[in-house]
């Protein structure tokens, strides 16, 4: 992906583009890729760096989701866990899977989670990944040793996915962009345009970089901004009501040796009515998620004192070894874009299906859903903007196209001693992903952000100055950039340790 020849394509003021996309979230990029893949035109506008928001900040896992299964949805769990196979196939090199055991304190839970657990496997029918099946008391401690042991009586086994969310992301736009997609981070939308019959026409944009503005023609505008929908949405009818509602979830990374084991734990019920994971990922355990109502989208939320000793006193109940404060290497929030229902219903309970929305000026807004889902949210967008836009039929390709795994990256020295990410990761990220920050290189394009704020903070110096030499930046940019990353790590690194 190069951006300075996608800004070049975006200047051309005589083209008017099929669709264009508003937001470099999973949804926006899953748009962008099926829409490309379909032959039409299509420009993605993103107003910071791809997946800066919700989708970098998962749970890391690609699920039919068994809480969704205990609340009687099963539709959405029979999508998701369809969904759940496809990306299996069609992205490999980033989507695994991993086993996860539900450890059971009575003779009861083992039947009650294994009966569950039967349902789950059925409804995956043809694209299941393994079969779940009890395990007795001494098998559940040989493969987790470091478990709670007083009044342990099995365990449940099942299989589900994982993968790494800001990897996969940057994955599907450069195969969007390989299939002729134009896609442009730290592209702010400033304003929709409309036609003499008050149609959506096109919209204003700003190179957040130079402050540049463009005019951009358009059949459809598809608003994939996720959980900042609203104000786009505003943008092309003021008297637009809301549609969210939002959560917030958070996820700390301990030290692997607080689950020495390759299996996830799944803790099937606490005290706010969800699960907790705690997760073997990139040779770190990484353990959530929280839900905590909240009052509005945040680009970069924090963690509540009250959210991290919520997840600490909950992973402590069932590992040997109660981690503290003071053991979490790093701590990231994420906003959860909700179809808002009954306004008194806790936000545990709301669907993460899906919804889509057409104004009366034509803007159709995709929000909602989860990442598991991603492939037929889109689908169900690019039908949409086909039909709205009176373009040609074409058939989604998306359920058979394989995602291009990233570029080898050229050898070097390493940027931190405790991680493997070298020289070459940054020479990739910046000439073939678009990065253009260190926080791009250092929280997406690698994962170190998100699995060791100190460590990350101490790489900053080197990833700037290689980031420099290959953006053609000077001093001052370098110093900027480490004021500006090695604050925003102080907030990742546990405050209330």
């Amino acid at each position: 992906m190069d951006r300075d020849k996608n800004l070049t394509k975006a200047r051309d003021g005589t083209v008017c583009w099929d669709i264009v996309i508003i937001g470099g979230g999973a949804t926006g990029a899953g748009c962008a890729l099926d829409a490309a893949s379909r032959g039409f035109s299509v420009l993605l506008l993103e107003q910071h760096d791809f997946g800066k928001g919700t989708s970098s900040r998962s749970t890391k896992l690609i699920h039919g989701g068994v809480r969704y299964l205990r609340q009687g949805n099963i539709s959405l769990v029979r999508e998701s866990l369809k969904e759940r196979g496809i990306l299996l196939r069609n992205a490999p090199h980033a989507v695994h899977k991993l086993p996860f055991i539900i450890p059971c304190y009575s003779i009861w839970e083992k039947a009650f989670y294994g009966l569950g657990l039967k349902i789950y496997d059925q409804l995956s029918g043809k694209y299941s990944i393994g079969r779940s099946r009890i395990l007795s008391r001494g098998e559940t401690l040989e493969r987790l040793p470091s478990i709670k042991k007083e009044g342990l009586t099995g365990s449940v086994l099942y299989f589900d996915g994982q993968f790494d969310d800001a990897r996969l992301l940057i994955d599907i736009l450069r195969t969007a962009d390989s299939l002729g997609a134009t896609v442009l981070n730290y592209s702010r939308v400033t304003s929709l345009r409309k036609n003499d019959e008050g149609r959506i026409a096109g919209l204003e944009f700003t190179d957040v970089e130079t402050g540049e503005e463009f005019v951009i023609t358009a059949r459809v505008v598809i608003n994939a901004t996720g959980a900042f929908c609203e104000g786009v949405r505003r943008m092309s009818d003021p008297d637009a009501e809301n549609v969210l509602t939002y959560s917030q979830g958070i996820h700390v990374v301990l030290d692997r040796s607080f689950l020495p084991s390759d299996d996830a734990v799944m803790i099937p019920k606490t005290s706010d009515g969800r699960v907790l994971f705690c997760i073997p990922w990139q040779d770190h355990l990484l353990v959530g998620t929280t839900d905590t109502p909240a009052a509005e989208a945040s680009l970069e939320p924090e963690a509540l004192r009250s959210e991290i000793d919520f997840v600490l006193e909950t992973a402590g109940g069932y590992l040997s070894k109660r981690p503290k404060r003071s053991d979490i290497l790093t701590a990231f929030a994420g906003i959860r874009p909700l179809i808002r229902t009954n306004a008194r219903s806790k936000t545990s309970s709301l669907s993460r299906g899906h919804d889509l929305f057409v104004d009366r000026f034509g803007l159709i807004t995709i929000t909602g859903g989860k990442w598991t889902t991603y492939r037929q949210m889109v689908e169900d967008a690019v039908d949409k903007a086909i039909e709205s836009g009176g373009m040609k039929t074409a058939e989604c390709r998306t359920e058979t196209l394989a995602i291009k795994p990233p570029e080898i990256a050229e050898a070097g020295e390493l940027l931190h001693p405790h991680f493997q990410y070298t020289r070459g990761d940054v020479i990739r990220a910046v000439r073939d992903e678009m990065a253009r920050t260190v926080e791009d290189v250092l929280a997406r394009r690698t994962r170190m952000l998100f699995l060791d704020a100190k460590a990350a903070a101490d790489s900053a110096q080197k990833v700037a100055e290689i980031m420099a030499g290959e953006l053609g930046k000077d001093n001052d940019w370098i110093n900027s950039e480490l004021v500006a990353f090695r604050d925003l790590a102080l907030s990742y690194s546990c405050p209330f340790a």
